[in-house]
This record gives C-alpha cells, structure tokens and sequence, in this order.
C-alpha cells in the first residue's frame, strides 16, 4: 500500500531528477505544502522526511527544507531532432561485435550494463535455490510447463501486487530473460518486413533483436524528460505501424522514468490508434525512491500492453528469468506462444520464487536502491573530474546504471571504442543506438560495477584518448 506523502515525495524526486527543482534551490515551507495539497501537517512532515531520507533535500535549521546538489553539475546531452521513417537497422554487425566484446569478463566493463557481484546477495540466493531443492516435489524433475513453474508466477504475482501492480499468474509467462521474452512478443504480433515504433536512444540490444528478426524499425526522438508523445501519436495515427516498443522506468541509455500522466496517455493512445506497446520494464525496481514506479501496464483497460521484464537487472545477469504478461486481448495467442516458449531451468525458478517468498529480494530492492544511488554518483563525479577541461555532457538518471555522454564534436566514439577495446576496455559507442550515426559523438558507460581503481583509471584513459583525437582533428 502507497500512502499520499509517499505519493507527493515521488513527485518531488521526479522534478528534482528531472533538473525543474534546482541544487540548493529552497521549497516551500510544510504548512504551505500542506495548504498546497490539502493535506495535513504531519503528512506534508513525512513526505519531506522521506526525501531528507533519500539523500535528495536537506534541512538548515531556522531556514527551511533545499534540493541537495547530487554531485557537480553538468550539461545534459542534447537529443538530435529527425525524421521518422520507416527503414532497416543498418548495423548489425557492429551491434554483434560490440555485445561480444562486453561479454569479456577479463576487460575493465564500461559497456555491458550489469551489477557488481558486491550487489548481489549470493549467500541469499543459494540458501533459497538449496531450500527449493530440499522442498521440491517428484514432477519439479521433469519437464516443466512451459508457461512456468507456477509457484514463481503466484511469488512473481504476489510481488508485484504490493508495489499496486496487479497481474494474475496465469497470465505470466516465465522466459530466458527479457530479450526472449521480447522476441516471442514481436514474433507473434508483426511479421518480416513490419516497421516497428521505438524511441531513440534506446537500448543497442533492442535494435539488434529486430535487426536480426527483419523488421522495420520507426524512429521516436528520446531526450532526458522522456519521449515526443506529439511525434508517437502522430504515427500511430498514420497507421504505419502496429507495435510500439518502449521503456518508460529508466529507460537505457537515458535513464529517465516517464510521468504517471505520460503512461496514462500512452496506455490511452495504444487503444485508441490499436497500436500495442511492448512495455519493457526490465529496469523497473532499479530507481532512486523507495517506490516502484508503476508500467503503462497499469494503466491498460483495453489490453494492448505486453508487459515484459526480467529480474537480470535488478538482481543478476547471471540469473536468466524474465517474463511477459499475456492482455486480455491477445488471449487467442495463448497455445502459439507456449508453444514456442523454450521451458526456463525448474530449480532456477523454484530457488527465486523462494527468494521471494522468503523477503529476500524485497530487502535485496531496498538495500540495491541507495547503493545504485551513491554508485552511480560516484561514476558522475569521476568522469566530470576525468575529463576536465573538455566540453562534454552528462547525462542524470533517475535510476539504473547506465551513463549517456556526451562528447565534443572531434570525438569519434567508435574509434574511441577500437582504441579502448585494444586497451582492454569495453565501452558503446552512441552508433549502436540509433541511425544515421546521430550518435556519433555520444557513448554508454556502465555504473553497475564497483567503482575500482582499474575502473577509474579506464575512464580518465578514455578522457585522455578523446582530448588526443581532439588535438589530431584540431
């Protein structure tokens, strides 16, 4: 259950991550606050308790509540306007290339976005994967249902129900991880050739599962608010595409989260134009605030939201289980896709219904928002001081781990990709996350790991490569 001060601190957070409250900046006063919300003076007390409690506002005696300054300050990466058209993702190859090159464990990793082992509670996880095991029955031995085990979709229905979030478990299917989930959805709602709506810049990975599936893709323009709703509706209206893929909580790369009002109006126009919007939450329980942000999902009454996710963000990239939840619109699919859905490992799903069960991923959440919080602060302030000097921007997520820099002109971050690369770094360059290199000059960093000694090291090498590039072009 969500009480109104938590309600009103979430609104406040979504101002101060959206830059509209400013660092230092003074609030109102709590009677005026509580006169403003018609609330009471205990309430108006709570909800900037709370954000006192986030690290996010701070109080001087005598003076009132301020808006703490996260860490330096810096520009925001521009958001390139465009036309959008449909057309084929251009670069599968280096898309390919640059997801093997993430995956090499002995490389300082800057480009995949995955949390340091510190993170994970693995004492946690084995204790509930053994006590699964001790407690499974004869049938948990052989092949399992294909739409997943389901006590991990009552524990992942449950969940999900005290985050307000209300999806019942026969209409979860359990995936592989997210990105299956994704390609099982698209692969039953369009066909070859289908262009297919997606904001930009969004997630190489994303461009590269429809790269490789053949379809179209309908570019969106993406900044740090959110995304051109005038520009999505105007396409959906146009006919020119009957699928919608997008992130609305902490999109990667930018790491914005989508008002309430925002999804509403998605939800509404996904019905209104029948266009269905794959929802892809996967960095849902990875934000600042002590709440889970709410999908479009929620607010689907017409059922043209999938909504998909996985817990390899929020808990780890090790633990491949993802799901999508079925509307009640595309019920007539249901046999198609447990037909094609691969069955995801019995224990692995036994051993993380447990975790549930037991409260071990809901302290895991609560215990991961603060930490993600100050590390990702700490990758900001050491890449600001990095790269010193240099006209760059940087982006300021709202949650998750992923860093959109933007760097000057003379910088070609693919090159700077080749040299990290042989340097024994990974990075993304920007080229990976939309067409027409508009991202040329713009790179994905990775703020899941622990901030090391290699790791700080890797990003002033990258500051002093680019200032080098600068000087060749100069």
């Amino acid at each position: 259950m969500t009480f109104q001060y938590q309600v009103l601190a979430n609104q406040l957070a979504h101002r101060i991550y959206q830059d509209e409250l400013k660092p230092h900046q003074k609030l109102i006063s709590l009677r005026d606050f509580a006169r403003q919300h018609s609330i009471s003076l205990s309430t108006a007390k709570s909800c900037y308790e709370l954000l006192e409690a986030r690290g996010l506002i701070y109080v001087k005696p005598k003076s009132g509540y301020f808006v703490v300054a996260r860490t330096q300050s810096s520009p925001i990466p521009d958001s390139p306007d465009f036309l959008s058209l449909p057309r084929q993702v251009s670069n599968l190859e280096l898309h390919n290339q640059i997801q093997e090159a993430a995956l090499q464990s002995h490389l300082v990793p800057l480009g995949s976005i995955q949390l340091t082992p510190h993170f994970i509670p693995v004492e946690g996880l084995r204790r509930s994967i053994q006590r699964a095991l001790k407690n499974c029955q004869p049938q948990d031995f052989l092949y399992c249902n294909k739409q997943g085990h389901e006590q991990l979709r009552k524990a992942l229905s449950d969940h999900w129900r005290e985050d307000g979030i209300f999806i019942a478990a026969e209409d979860i299917f359990i995936t592989n991880g997210c990105i299956p989930a994704l390609l099982l959805v698209i692969q039953h709602l369009t066909d070859v050739g289908d262009s297919i709506l997606i904001p930009t810049p969004t997630f190489n990975g994303q461009l590269q599962l429809l790269a490789s599936l053949k379809r179209q893709i309908i570019e969106i323009p993406a900044h740090h608010r959110g995304i051109d709703l005038e520009r999505l509706e105007s396409l959906m209206q146009q006919g020119l595409a009957k699928v919608c893929l997008m992130t609305a909580n902490y999109q990667n790369p930018l790491g914005y989260c989508l008002s309430n009002s925002e999804k509403q109006k998605i939800a509404e126009l996904a019905a209104k134009y029948q266009c269905f919007i794959i929802e892809d939450d996967i960095f849902g329980e990875c934000g600042y605030s002590n709440e889970r942000p709410l999908p479009i999902r929620y607010w689907d009454r017409e059922g043209y939201v999938i909504w998909c996710g996985s817990v390899s963000k929020s808990l780890s990239s090790a633990y491949r289980v993802g799901w999508f939840c079925l509307s009640a619109k595309l019920q007539h699919l249901r046999l198609e896709l447990l037909a094609s859905n691969i069955g995801v490992n019995t224990p692995l799903q036994l051993g993380l219904a447990d975790f549930i069960y037991s409260r071990g991923y809901r302290e895991h959440l609560e215990q991961l928002r603060p930490n993600l919080m100050r590390q990702v602060e700490q990758y900001r302030s050491c890449i600001l001081r990095a790269f010193d000097g240099l006209p760059i921007a940087l982006s300021q997520p709202e949650g998750g781990y992923a860093l959109w820099i933007q760097l000057p002109k003379e910088v070609d971050t693919l090159a700077l990709y080749y040299t990290a690369k042989a340097e024994g770094i990974t990075v993304v360059p920007g080229h990976v996350f939309g067409e027409d290199e508009r991202y040329r000059h713009f790179i994905r960093l990775n703020a899941g790991h622990e901030l090391t000694a290699d790791v700080r090291q890797a990003i002033s090498d990258l500051a002093e490569w680019s200032r080098q590039q600068m000087k060749t072009v100069n």
